[in-house]
């Protein structure tokens, strides 16, 4: 469902979006979708980062077993 709203933005944007597309309903809604898309994989991103950074000794670890095994004698 659709909902009409009303929004301020500066004229130069409009005119900007306005040769943009022809349809400034279609382009607002796919940039802001667009927009919170990339927002949501930065959360999700910087989430990952936090786990890996609280557990990268141990991972490290990890790795530097595994590598033992895979040097010929």
């Amino acid at each position: 469902m659709k909902v009409k709203t009303s929004i301020t933005l500066p004229d130069d944007l409009l005119k900007e979006i306005g040769r943009a597309s022809s349809n400034r309903s279609s382009f607002l809604e796919r940039a802001a979708r667009k927009y919170l898309a990339q927002m949501e994989k930065s959360q999700r991103e910087t989430q990952d980062s936090a786990i890996l950074e609280a557990h990268a000794e141990r991972l490290n670890m990890e790795a530097l077993d595994v590598l033992k095994y895979q040097d010929p004698p």
